[in-house]
């Protein structure tokens, strides 16, 4: 049975949505499926293939105060060990909140926190050391975890300052993992750049069904040098659920085991073995549990990732 997200949403209002469909079409829980990690790369250290990340509606939440909201979420998440959930002090209210909560719920340490760094001004310009430390500091008091897991220099934002002080945490064992993210074209080649010359354990960066500029130049590099990926947007924000409305799933994506249009897309990403996990973000836990539906049973190979491409841009 395939229908789509807002489908699923219509039936959920309904209050009928575990009598309307098969338990674990939507729901991460069939624990008949096998679960999908992906190794860090250079270490033996896995995580799913599907986490959680903190902008858009999760952080309009957040800012909200709608706390039971996201609690829930993160109860899904911690469902699954070592999942990864993004944040960043420049996502508003969202660390300090999601901080809070995972240390409420007691899953603090099931969870693998990755937030970022950036102090230096919008639109470029030097980033001040002092408050460079400063804003650490705070991310390890809203989370009270150290060491971190991964911290980034969110948007390249003054790498020469930046990195440096990621790895001096790093070396003091603060930090178990660093590196750089950005989603933005005009930065693709300094991403490339500071990929050259700086050593990275991980890199953040869009990637989705209809968005591939990333397999051109970055992947192969960040798989030439062992650098873990990270994926944002993996729905092109908006985009790609605007180009489904209205529109079923088809039914050989059963096939790999994607019932959703949700599931379809985050698949279509993690099936690229240099992807490390997507974080797509969500506020609402049944979002949460059909993103890691996606993470269960079988991923599509390249055949068949290239029908789905060209299923995409018929529609």
């Amino acid at each position: 049975m395939m229908i789509t997200r807002r489908e699923y949403l219509k039936l959920s209002m309904a209050a009928g949505v575990a009598l309307a469909i098969k338990p674990g079409i939507i729901w991460a829980g069939d624990r008949d499926l096998p679960m999908i990690t992906r190794t860090i790369p250079g270490t033996d250290e896995a995580v799913p293939v599907v986490g959680l990340g903190s902008s858009a509606t999760f952080r309009s939440v957040a800012e909200a105060g709608e706390y039971d909201r996201i609690k829930a979420v993160f109860e899904k998440l911690a469902g699954h060990e070592n999942s990864v959930f993004d944040t960043a002090p420049g996502y508003g209210g969202s660390e300090e909140v999601a901080g809070r909560l995972v240390n409420e719920l007691g899953i603090r340490d099931k969870v693998f926190w990755a937030t970022k760094l950036n102090v230096a001004p919008r639109g470029g310009g030097s980033a001040d050391p002092e408050a460079a430390r400063e804003q650490l500091e705070r991310s390890f008091d809203f989370v009270r975890k150290d060491p971190i897991d991964l911290i980034q220099v969110h948007n390249l934002g003054d790498v020469e300052t930046q990195i440096p002080i990621l790895k001096e945490y790093k070396e003091e064992g603060r930090i178990r993992y660093i590196g750089v993210t950005t989603t933005f074209p005009r930065q693709y080649e300094q991403l490339e750049s500071v990929m050259k010359n700086y050593e990275l354990d991980f890199i953040g960066v869009d990637y989705a069904i209809d968005n591939h500029t990333m397999e051109e130049r970055i992947f192969p590099m960040a798989k030439d040098k062992g650098i873990g990926v990270l994926v944002y947007a993996p729905f092109g924000r908006t985009r790609l659920w605007e180009k489904v409305d209205g529109k079923e799933v088809p039914d050989w994506a059963a096939e790999f085991d994607a019932h959703t249009w949700g599931q379809f897309f985050l698949k279509w990403v993690v099936a690229n073995p240099v992807v490390t996990a997507a974080t797509p973000a969500t506020s609402r836990a049944r979002h949460m549990a059909d993103n890691m539906g996606a993470a269960l049973g079988k991923l599509p190979d390249e055949e068949m990732r290239a029908r789905m491409v060209r299923h995409i841009e018929s529609l």
